[in-house]
This record gives structure tokens, C-alpha cells and sequence, in this order.
């Protein structure tokens, strides 16, 4: 046994300027919500942040990124999933002030798995 928690899986569409503020955080954290931001939306399926990224950050930024990351289950089960339509449609809602724990409860480091420019 590896001593290591388990984790959960989870993507993040976002655009350019997102992303450059995750690479400042080494890799490591989210960035913190602007005003108009109360929430932070990790997706649990990888063609739903696709279709996020590609067909709303390309239109709105000028480029989409798909992002994988890990979380502690234990921590993470905290926010229930949110159905925001279809089947694959799932979501955690984080609000913003929640988001300096959430960050501390990623393991590993922040990935880009798909780029769309």
C-alpha cells in the first residue's frame, strides 16, 4: 500500500487568460474568482470540457484549453454533482471562497490534455 489518498478526476475548460494565471501558480492551483465569478465549475467528463472549449473559449478568447486534474476524494465528495443538462453534463460547484481549500486538496500538477485554437 502506497499510503496514497484517492483521487477524483477532473477537467477544466478555459480560455487564455485563465490558463497563464495557472502556469504563474506553477501548475499547482486555480486562480481566484473575480467578483462576478461566485463559483468555481470543475467537470467530471472530458467531452463535456472539450465542447466547452472548443465551442465557447474558442469563440470568446480566441483559444479553448482542456485541463485534467486530480483531487482528494475524501475532499472533493464534499460538493455534490450537478446535472447542468444532459447525462455527461456534470459539474461541481465550488463557490469562490471555498476555492484556497479546494486548491489545497489538488494532488499533482495542473494539466493541458487538449488545445483548440
Amino acid at each position: 500500500m502506497t499510503g496514497r489518498n484517492p483521487t477524483t478526476t477532473l477537467w477544466r475548460p478555459t480560455g487564455p487568460k485563465e490558463l497563464a494565471l495557472v502556469r504563474e501558480l506553477d501548475w499547482r492551483a486555480w486562480p481566484p474568482r473575480l467578483p462576478e465569478q461566485p463559483i468555481f465549475y470543475p467537470v467530471l467528463d472530458e467531452d463535456y470540457a472539450i465542447r466547452i472549449a472548443r465551442d465557447w473559449n474558442v469563440k470568446h478568447s480566441g483559444a479553448g484549453y482542456v485541463t485534467r486534474f486530480e483531487v482528494e476524494s475524501d475532499f472533493v465528495s464534499r460538493y455534490p454533482v450537478q446535472q447542468a443538462g444532459g447525462r455527461t453534463i456534470l459539474e461541481l460547484w465550488v463557490p469562490a471562497e471555498d476555492l484556497d481549500d479546494f486548491n489545497a486538496h489538488i494532488v499533482g500538477e495542473i494539466q493541458v490534455v487538449h488545445e483548440f485554437p
